[in-house]
């Protein structure tokens, strides 16, 4: 909270990147909810990675209309059909990540949820070894994809 004013008082923005271990559940409650709560919004936003609430079994649309006033910004990755969800650990094999719409995410759900809450800024972020094959079919995913 101290740092998120200090960065706005200075014309900057500060924005918490979530990772699967956010979704553990402490004394009954699930950190990410401990964070939102803790944080004040003036000073502290969120940015979804897909990938990282889709992994530990989050359903992303649920997640940004929980908290629709907290989140601006969205990292867009799949997980691989297959992979199987649940999982607290902060790392997968980076061929899980997979071109847009050709994994588990469900996309035209996802993209309504950030409209209503006002998602300002996308960012499609592919860490896999076949990055330059599949941003083009990323983009075109994209570009055909009604919601």
């Amino acid at each position: 909270n101290r740092l998120g004013g200090t960065l706005k008082s200075a014309g900057l923005s500060l924005y918490y990147h979530n990772h699967a271990f956010e979704f553990d559940v402490h004394d009954g409650v699930r950190g990410w909810d401990i964070l939102v709560a803790e944080t004040d919004p003036k000073h502290v936003w969120f940015q979804m990675d897909v990938l990282w609430t889709v992994f530990p079994g989050q359903d992303p649309a649920r997640l940004l209309r929980k908290y629709p006033d907290r989140w601006l910004l969205l990292h867009l990755k799949d997980l691989k059909k297959g992979v199987p969800t649940g999982s607290l650990a902060g790392h997968t094999d980076l061929t899980n990540d997979v071109a847009l719409g050709t994994g588990q995410v469900d996309w035209p759900a996802l993209f309504r949820a950030s409209q209503e809450v006002g998602i300002k800024y996308y960012f499609i972020e592919d860490e896999s070894p076949t990055v330059t094959a599949q941003i083009p079919k990323s983009l075109r995913f994209l570009e055909r994809l009604e919601f």
